[in-house]
């Protein structure tokens, strides 16, 4: 059974940090991209943050100097260290992990930041 589970979501002030974990197990194949999306209530889901099996990232412009994403291969996990945070950044956090042949979602972590 695919599991992606996602922790390190909470309530911070502005300026504050949150480090963000997610960990795939039961995946049978190679983990090629993993990457950060957040969504809030009524709007879609955007990309926040990837990153390639060989360490290659790619940021949203509003997050860039502020996030960065990382990941673990042997331990099957990305993480996202979010930094300067603002209440513009409070959203649900899902990770997504893809394989050569399924997209996987984790479950979503809330984030939420007080000014």
């Amino acid at each position: 059974q695919v599991q992606l589970v996602e922790s390190g979501g909470g309530l911070v002030q502005a300026g504050g940090s949150l480090r963000l974990s997610c960990a795939a197990s039961g995946i049978m194949f190679n983990i090629n991209d993993m990457s950060w999306y957040r969504q809030a209530p009524g709007n879609q889901r955007e990309l926040v943050a990837s990153i390639t099996r060989g360490g290659s990232t790619n940021y949203a412009d509003s997050v860039k100097d502020r996030f960065t994403i990382s990941r673990d291969n042997a331990k099957r996990t990305v993480y996202l260290q979010m930094n300067s945070l603002k209440p513009e950044d409070t959203n649900v956090y899902y990770c997504k992990v893809i394989t050569w042949s399924q997209t996987y979602w984790g479950q979503g972590t809330q984030v939420t930041v007080s000014s």
